[in-house]
C-alpha cells in the first residue's frame, strides 16, 4: 500500500523529500504556509509527515497528529536511517559552514569518496543511491534539524554554543538539548569532538557515549596557525575542530596542513574581495548579528572602516559598541539601513573617537565609494553589518554580492 505523505515546508529539504517519496511511488502532498495560511489543518489525513527544518517540531497540530498515530519524520532522519557510509556532523552557533567545508576539502584532497550535504552542499536524499560503506558525508547540522534526531553521526563536532534562534525555540534549554542530540545516540565506537573553551559544549561530555576528543584554538599546533589565507582568531577554532576530525579519519598531517593553508573560507564570511590602492576590502555579509561582527573586527590591527547596519530584528548592540569603543584601529563607522539610526543613538553613550557617517538607505555603490574615500592607504574596509539585510537587499548573499560588485567598480574610477 502506498503511503500518503505530507511534506511540511517547500524549501530545499522539502523539494528533496518530494522527489524521494514520489520515486517510491507514494502519494505526496506539499503543505507550506506560503501557499496556505491553514496548511496544518488536515494533518490526520496522512500516514507520514515530513517536517522541514524551519517548521517547529512541537507545533500543537503536529503533536496532535502524532498522538493520532501519524508518523513524524524529516529528510535528515530518513537519511540517517538509510546512509551506508560514515557521517561527520558539525554543529554550533557559528562556524558550522566553515568547519564542515574545511573537513570536506581535507578528505577530498586525501582522495576519499566524500560529499558535502545540507545547507551548504547537496540535498541529502538524492545522494543515497551514490553512497557506499566507504563514503564520507559531511553535514552542517542546525538545532532545527537536530531537535528530533534519534541517531547520531559517527563523528560529531560541537563548536561554540551561544544563544540563537530564541524566536523558534521555546527556551534556552530546548536549544541546547537539540544541539546535544548530535552525540546523544552515539555508540562506544563513535567520536565526539568538543570545544573545551566554552562551558556548554564542554559539558556535553556527560552525554557522550563514544570516545571524546577535546579541541581549542589555544592548544592548536603552531604550524596550523601559520601562513593562513583564512583570517580571524575565531577561525582558529574551526581549524582546530577540522584537524581533530581529519586525524580521527586517519588523514596524514601533510595533506591536512596543505589544505588548511590553502583554504580561503566561504563566500560572504570575512572574504577578501580585492585590494585597491593599498586598501583591502572584506565581505562579511553573513554576519547578521553582533557576535560575528565582533569576531571580524578583532581579526585585524590595521586601520579599519566598518560598515554596519541593516534591518532591525531586535538585537542588543551594547556589547558591540563596547568592543568598538575599545578598538583604537577602528577609524570610521559607516552606518546603513534601519539599524544605522539605532546605532547612531546608542553611540551617544560611548566615547568612540573615530568618524561616524550615517548613509541610511544609500546604494551599495555610494557606500563603498565613501568607504574608499575615508579609509587610509594600508587600511581595510569590512562589510560586517551585525544585522539582517531585508530593508535594502533580498538577503545577505545579495548584500555581499552588491558589495563585491561595487568594490570591483572602484578599479574603473579615475585616479
Amino acid at each position: 500500500m502506498n503511503n500518503k505523505i505530507a511534506i511540511l515546508g517547500y524549501g530545499l529539504e522539502g523539494q528533496d523529500a518530494e522527489k524521494y517519496f514520489k520515486n517510491l511511488g507514494d502519494e505526496v502532498t506539499v503543505l507550506d504556509k506560503k501557499f496556505d495560511e491553514n496548511y496544518l489543518k488536515n494533518l490526520n489525513d496522512f500516514n507520514i509527515i515530513v517536517r522541514s527544518p524551519g517548521v517547529y517540531r512541537y507545533l500543537p497540530e503536529i503533536v496532535k497528529a502524532e498522538e493520532n498515530g501519524v508518523k513524524i519524520t524529516s529528510s535528515l532522519k530518513i537519511f540517517f536511517d538509510n546512509c551506508p557510509g560514515n557521517i561527520i556532523g558539525v554543529t554550533g552557533t557559528k562556524g558550522k559552514g566553515t568547519t564542515s567545508t574545511l573537513i570536506y576539502e581535507i578528505l577530498k584532497n586525501a582522495g576519499k569518496d566524500v560529499y558535502l550535504v545540507g545547507n551548504i552542499g547537496k540535498p541529502y536524499l538524492e545522494l543515497l543511491s551514490k553512497l557506499t560503506k566507504n563514503s564520507f558525508v559531511i553535514m552542517e547540522l542546525s538545532s532545527f534539524q537536530l531537535i528530533d534526531l534519534t541517531k547520531s553521526p559517527h563523528i560529531a563536532v560541537v563548536l561554540n554554543i551561544t544563544l540563537d534562534h530564541m524566536d523558534w525555540h521555546k527556551s534556552k534549554e530546548e536549544y541546547v538539548e537539540a544541539k546535544k542530540n548530535i552525540l546523544s545516540y552515539q555508540s562506544p565506537d563513535d567520536f565526539a569532538i568538543l570545544n573545551e573553551e566554552y562551558e556548554t559544549p564542554k559539558s556535553f561530555v556527560e552525554a557522550a557515549k563514544g570516545k571524546t576528543v577535546f579541541f581549542s584554538k589555544t592548544k592548536l599546533e603552531q604550524k596550523y596557525k601559520e601562513n593562513l589565507l583564512l583570517r580571524g582568531e575565531h577561525n582558529l577554532e574551526n581549524i582546530a575542530a577540522a584537524v581533530a576530525a581529519a586525524k580521527i579519519v586517519g588523514i596524514n598531517e601533510g595533506t591536512i596542513l596543505e589544505t588548511v593553508r590553502s583554504f580561503k573560507g566561504l563566500e560572504h564570511r570575512l572574504e577578501l574581495v580585492d585590494t585597491i590602492e593599498g586598501i583591502a576590502f572584506y565581505n562579511d555579509s553573513f554576519a547578521t548579528g553582533p557576535q560575528p561582527t565582533i569576531a571580524a573586527m578583532n581579526s585585524f590591527t590595521d586601520p579599519e572602516t566598518l560598515i554596519l547596519g541593516g534591518s532591525d530584528k531586535g538585537l542588543d548592540y551594547q556589547e558591540l559598541m563596547r568592543e568598538i569603543e575599545k578598538k583604537e584601529n577602528i577609524k570610521n563607522l559607516i552606518l546603513i539601513g534601519d539599524v544605522g539610526n539605532k546605532i547612531t543613538d546608542i553611540l551617544k553613550g560611548y566615547a568612540f573617537q573615530g568618524s561616524v557617517i550615517n548613509m541610511g538607505h544609500s546604494s551599495m555603490e555610494e557606500i563603498v565609494k565613501k568607504a574608499f574615500e575615508i579609509t587610509p592607504r594600508g587600511g581595510i574596509v569590512i562589510l560586517s553589518p551585525a544585522a539582517a539585510s531585508f530593508d535594502m537587499f533580498k538577503d545577505y548573499k545579495d548584500r555581499g554580492n552588491q558589495f563585491k560588485k561595487s568594490v570591483f567598480k572602484l578599479r574603473d574610477l579615475p585616479v
